[in-house]
């Protein structure tokens, strides 16, 4: 390769990254508005509930108060929960377990509903910079809560205030409330090869 020939793809290369520079900044410029975001995580892949617990971490770094309730999982020996909490992060805890365990609606429902009502004083309280709604998404779709319900504590939250729902099968309406929605698609599963849950990784 001549020096003539490397000269000229380093500057292809210069212009083409400028004109992504160019675009991102742009971008950046433009979005000014600074308010609370409603994010969902949701799909089949694994991970929804480890990429909200990780924001909720970033949050607590940048002293931000942050607030958790757990559905379904709630009774997990929680590697996240044991760190958040010495870390002064409050947490509602559902803790039956998974409702094809339980194998009991009312007694689910009963326990979503308490957990649902720590949720709405979070969201009601501007101290609270972010409320993760850990497995909200079942609630909805098991119609364990009602969903004008969350709708509206959702809505009605203060400004600032960031939120993120996770779980399988979001709800449209929440979907088209939301400002971020994520999808996680799972490609291979060490489950389903016969590898079990492990603390540390996977809880």
């Amino acid at each position: 390769m001549t020096i003539n020939t490397e000269q000229r793809q380093q500057q292809r290369h210069r212009e083409r990254q400028q004109k992504v520079k160019e675009a991102v900044d742009a971008k950046v410029a433009a979005a000014t508005e600074e308010r609370g975001v409603l994010m969902v995580l949701t799909g089949n892949g694994k991970g929804k509930s480890t990429a909200g617990f990780g924001t909720v971490a970033r949050a607590v770094g940048h002293g931000k108060q942050a607030a958790v309730v757990q559905f379904i999982k709630g009774n997990w020996d929680c590697g996240e929960r044991k760190l958040l909490e010495a870390n002064g992060v409050p947490f509602e805890v559902m803790a039956t377990g998974f409702t094809w365990e339980t194998q009991d609606r009312e007694a689910d429902t009963a326990a979503a509903l308490k957990a649902w009502e720590a949720a709405e004083r979070w969201l009601a309280d501007p101290s609270i910079d972010l409320v993760l709604l850990d497995e909200l998404t079942y609630m909805v779709s098991y119609h364990y809560l009602e969903l004008e319900r969350v709708l509206s504590a959702l809505r009605q939250r203060p400004l600032h205030q960031h939120v993120i729902i996770t779980g399988r099968n979001c709800h449209r309406q929440l979907i088209e409330l939301a400002d971020t929605v994520t999808e996680l698609e799972c490609v291979k599963h060490a489950f389903e090869a016969g590898v079990k849950a492990q603390p540390g990784f996977d809880f």
